[in-house]
């Protein structure tokens, strides 16, 4: 009959793990909570929007600019993507790397699959805040602004993929992220008691892997579009800029008995 393992000795600091969240911690039983949460809500959300909405990519360029038109063009677009998309991540990304570099990893003493997830949510939470800042940077704040200008969303992203450094980058980066997420997600059930006993948390577990294997999936069909040869040297910009607010007058009628002057002329 299979026994629990015995605890690790409190005399030696390397075989202390991530603390569990318990009631009853001070503030950082608070912190924990909402750096759970915004996992979730509004992250979470927004990693579906932004796959889904890449995914209109392989549709063509045409077909990704007016997603990206419609995305920036909704109400009070900034301050929803600062108060639930910038901020929310910032403080998701600050607050885990601070909850990861106070654990330590115990993997070499319990070489369980479950102290193993737990470690490759910290390495893919360290590759997805990397890959975020400079993807946020490239894409949102360097260059030509998309908001203004959507329709060369298509063309800076193909640009960015043909180098095939970058190309591996946005792949691991997929991949990772895809991860976190799932994995993130079972935590998140698991912390907050949705998921009670060890038979409700495997069940949930082959949800969520098979919800993080769709999204990769999705996120790796939309990125081919980028290169697909299909869509090579696609236009700068399949939007030309527009003057606001400008409306050309009707053309003229000329009188029956005028006289044309590039006619006389030709005459």
């Amino acid at each position: 009959m299979a026994t629990a393992a015995p605890p690790a000795p409190a005399s030696n600091p390397t075989l202390r793990g991530v603390q569990p969240l318990r009631a009853g911690q001070g503030h950082s039983y608070f912190w924990r909570r909402l750096h759970s949460l915004t996992g979730l809500i509004p992250i979470g959300g927004f990693l579906i929007e932004h796959i889904l909405s890449n995914y209109e990519a392989v549709n063509g360029p045409l077909a990704y600019a007016q997603q990206v038109k419609f995305l920036n063009g909704l109400p009070l677009v900034r301050v929803l993507e600062w108060a639930f998309i910038f901020i929310p991540l910032l403080y998701h990304a600050l607050y885990g790397v601070f909850i990861a570099i106070r654990g330590r990893s115990n993997v070499n003493v319990y070489p369980w699959a479950g102290n193993w997830s737990y470690y490759m949510q910290r390495v893919t939470g360290y590759i997805a805040f990397a890959y975020i800042v400079q993807h946020v940077w490239r894409q949102r704040f360097s260059g030509v602004s998309l908001p203004e200008h959507p329709g060369a969303a298509f063309a800076k992203v193909q640009h960015e993929l043909h180098n095939p450094w970058m190309l591996a980058i946005y792949v691991i980066a997929m991949v990772a992220t895809c991860w976190h997420f799932a994995y993130g997600v079972w935590l998140f059930a698991a912390k907050w008691g949705i998921t009670p006993g060890e038979k409700a948390r495997r069940n949930f577990g082959y949800a969520c892997a098979a919800v993080g294997t769709g999204l990769c999936a999705l996120g790796l069909v939309g990125m081919y579009a980028f290169i697909n040869p299909k869509y090579a040297n696609a236009p700068a910009d399949v939007m030309p800029e527009q003057q606001p607010g400008i409306v050309l007058p009707a053309p003229s009628v000329a009188p029956p008995n005028s006289v044309n002057p590039s006619a006389a002329i030709r005459n």
